[in-house]
């Protein structure tokens, strides 16, 4: 029974069945795709990320509003010889140190999505406690007091609790309003029963300031959201790129290591290839050509001929497929030694001269004379040309014209040209008669096909002596192939050293 894994390794670049190794980062992914997908708002996650900040600045500002207390009474003290405030500052340090508690009761256990809602309420409830100290606050009189200073002191002293309070509850959504509703409830229903000016004005600055602060705190919760929002998705980004990295990485491993089990394969294997064709080739030239004796049925004579044919073909083929594996493989080896370009050349041009005459093709040279010798491999470079020109005179209609060109780049290096005049090669394709084994829309429908593995071989020759290979054409016009050596394989002769008459030595003289 088929389980749908596939266990082919040659066919397949990244085996699918198996899982990757990091599943935190796939997990990961795929919690933020499914996040992204869902409805706008803050999610729970940040709303978790939000509360573990809110414990954090509570335990980091746990002096802060024990401190801001203390200074109040003793302030209320010095001014008011009130000894209630002692009462109020006991009452509001119990319930900070009860919120106190909560915070750290919620650091030692793990919030996750689904209690933080139940932790808000335990914060939102001891600000709320919080708030009816705060109103506790707001009521205290002052029997010996006259005038507005003990009005104005209260108001100053809830303003600073009012913005110590933002402060240290900015990542908990609607604590302000739970800390401070009950301070403006307060003052309301005073200013109600007792409407002098202090307590109206006192009221309604603070009314103002919790409005104002309310606003402030929502928008930097917003911003602080859209921050983690963001920081959220480039780690996930990265994590996902991360992923698609190693399975970049996987394919292209795999990629290369069959690239290369293929090219040591055929490089390994040309003895093998070669030897049996050569019987083949030799077997049927010796059959066709009679040479043991006549055969009496001319149409087996018409098949040796064309088995000789289709032999030197495969051949062609072979010895291409294998110089092509053998440069891919890294074993093949330049024999350098000092060489002339334009000898190379003209010597390909009478090795291509009876196509050419067949076709009624015509091939000039344009040659610049006395070029130095160039260091590089001559069996390679005259490979490189012949298949050049071989390309040339299969491509160019009858009666054509094919210009041979050789001489000086301007970086001092030297180039050999071949341009002929026909139907030349679509723009779109040139990087497909450039890749191995492709061929163009005219090459497939004429009726001398190649292999498509000349000009790449070209092109890894010339790359195996620093040179480089350019090809221009235009449809109709004809194409122009350029094989260019660089400056440093070119070998300058050095002027002859003239000769100089010695100096006579100096005589010594003693006196």
């Amino acid at each position: 029974m088929s389980t749908g894994v596939s266990t082919s390794t040659d066919k397949i670049i990244v085996d699918k069945s198996r899982s990757l190794r990091n599943k935190a980062v796939t997990r990961t992914v795929r919690a933020t795709r499914e996040r992204l997908q869902t409805a706008t708002g803050t999610s729970p996650g940040f709303e978790r990320e939000m509360m573990q900040l809110h414990v954090e600045s509570v335990a980091q500002g746990a002096l802060a509003v024990p401190l801001v207390i203390m200074l109040i009474a003793a302030g209320g003290i010095y001014l008011t010889q009130e000894i209630g405030l002692v009462a109020w500052a006991v009452l509001a340090l119990s319930v900070h140190a009860l919120g106190m508690l909560v915070a750290r009761r919620a650091r030692s256990q793990d919030i996750t999505g689904e209690n933080v809602r139940r932790w808000q309420r335990r914060f939102l409830l001891a600000q709320a406690l919080m708030g009816v100290a705060w109103a506790a606050f707001a009521l205290q009189g002052c029997g010996r007091c006259s005038g507005v200073t003990f009005e104005f002191y209260k108001g100053s002293s809830l303003l600073v609790a009012l913005a110590v309070t933002a402060m240290s509850t900015l990542m908990l959504r609607h604590a302000i309003v739970w800390a401070f509703a009950p301070t403006v409830a307060a003052l309301a229903v005073s200013a109600l029963l007792r409407p002098d000016p202090a307590t109206v004005g006192m009221t309604a600055i603070i009314s103002a300031a919790l409005a104002f602060l309310v606003f402030m705190t929502h928008r930097l919760r917003h911003t602080s959201a859209q921050l983690l929002s963001s920081q959220s998705e480039k780690d996930d980004l990265i994590a996902e790129l991360e992923v698609a990295k190693s399975m970049s990485d996987e394919a292209r491993r795999r990629a290369e290591e069959a690239n290369l089990a293929k090219s040591r394969f055929l490089a390994s294997m040309s003895h093998e290839l070669r030897t049996p064709l050569n019987a083949i080739l030799g077997f049927s030239e010796v059959m066709s050509t009679e040479v043991l004796g006549p055969l009496n049925n001319p149409v087996y004579k018409e098949y040796t001929s064309d088995i000789h044919r289709s032999g030197q073909h495969l051949l062609n083929l072979i010895n291409e497929i294998l110089d092509l594996s053998r440069i891919e493989a890294g074993k093949y080896d330049l024999s350098e030694d000092s060489v002339h370009l334009v000898d190379i050349a003209e010597d390909c041009i009478g090795m291509v001269q009876l196509r050419a005459r067949a076709k009624n093709i015509a091939i000039s040279e344009q040659v610049e004379s006395g070029m130095p010798a160039v260091w590089a491999d001559e069996k390679a470079l005259r490979q490189v040309i012949l298949n050049l020109l071989s390309n040339a005179v299969k491509f160019t209609p009858q009666g054509g014209e094919i210009v041979v060109k050789a001489g000086w780049t301007a970086g001092g290096g030297q180039y050999v040209s071949i341009k002929d005049n026909g139907p030349g090669i679509p723009e779109d394709e040139i990087p497909v008669v450039l890749s191995a084994f492709g061929q163009g829309s005219i090459a497939i429908k004429s009726a001398e096909q190649g292999t498509g593995l000349g000009l790449p071989i070209v092109q890894a020759i010339l790359a195996k002596h620093n040179g480089e290979f350019i090809l221009k054409s235009k449809l109709r016009e004809g194409t122009e192939v350029i094989a260019i050596l660089p400056a440093k394989r070119v070998l300058q002769s050095l002027p002859a050293v003239t000769e100089t008459q010695a100096v006579a030595p100096r005589r010594k003289s003693f006196a």
